[in-house]
């Protein structure tokens, strides 16, 4: 029978991998209920018949592209585990630069946020974690996404967030809020990246912008202003090379102390603005 150590030394089947070996240990880390340091204490401990052919099942499917997040049913985002499927984004982690930004930015006072697009949560939840006391409306136009980050929100015990199905702000009516985020579809329809990696497995709806990715990024930054409380903050990711871009869409439309973040490469990433409501 194959060992921990065996199964763990198949890294060169994963060609296309980033990293092939972490894979592998996510993957046994999955099937055993174990962790990667179990697996490095325990190297010899043999899977049984049954473990190695879901093991083989699982590496098959990773082999042929299909991500991790999706193998496993989970990603941590912000240390926290959020359940993952077909129907949202897998969060990243230079997501958690606007997260990082928005607690830096932000009064220590309660406040009323709202997270655009939310998919599984990710954002709002991550925020939800650092400030109990704020609230928090998260929404998605698709249904099967509200239906995860609801359950994520339940898993995680979160009551200052509020789960809404809407097409960005069409169901919010005239509420406002102190804080508007977004992790909004930013990649051109035309990006040759989309046929390759994670991407492929991920609903193209939360990946592509008309635009060269920018349309969503421009409607965002134009209704926003309706909904953003004097002095309100608005911060969106967007594309490694669309900083300047979005740093323009924001000063026309009237925001200031615009600037963007860079995310863990050192690339441009966050995009944030200030709204005084003097422009509508």
């Amino acid at each position: 029978m194959a060992t921990v150590k065996d199964n763990l030394l198949r890294a060169s089947e994963l060609t296309e991998s980033d990293s092939p070996r972490l894979d592998l240990e996510v993957l046994l880390c999955h099937l055993l209920g174990k962790s990667r340091a179990w697996l490095y204490t325990w190297p010899e401990h043999p899977l049984d018949e049954v473990q190695q052919a879901q093991f083989e099942h699982l590496l098959k499917r990773r082999v042929a592209g299909e991500p991790v997040a999706h193998l496993t049913g989970t990603r941590e985002f912000w240390s926290l585990p959020l359940k993952v499927n077909r129907a949202t984004l897998i969060p990243r982690p230079d997501t958690e630069v606007l997260v990082e930004a928005v607690l830096a930015l932000c009064p220590p006072e309660p406040l009323r946020l709202l997270d655009l697009g939310t998919g599984t949560g990710a954002i709002a939840l991550a925020l939800a974690s650092e400030k109990p006391h704020w609230q928090i409306t998260a929404v998605d136009r698709m249904p099967a996404a509200v239906a995860l980050a609801e359950e994520n929100r339940q898993q995680l015990g979160f009551s200052n967030v509020e789960i809404l199905q809407s097409d960005w702000f069409a169901a919010l009516a005239e509420r406002t809020f102190d804080v508007i985020v977004s992790n909004p579809p930013y990649i051109d329809p035309k990006d040759p990246h989309l046929r390759e990696g994670d991407v492929r497995f991920e609903p193209l709806s939360a990946l592509v912008a008309e635009e060269a990715g920018l349309a969503d990024i421009r409607e965002i930054a134009s209704v926003a202003r309706a909904h953003l409380t004097a002095g309100g903050l608005l911060a969106v990711e967007h594309g490694w090379d669309q900083g300047k871009a979005v740093r323009n869409i924001f000063s026309e439309r009237g925001y200031s102390e615009v600037e963007t973040r860079l995310d863990y490469a050192g690339r441009e990433r966050i995009t944030l603005g200030r709204f005084s409501g003097a422009h509508l």
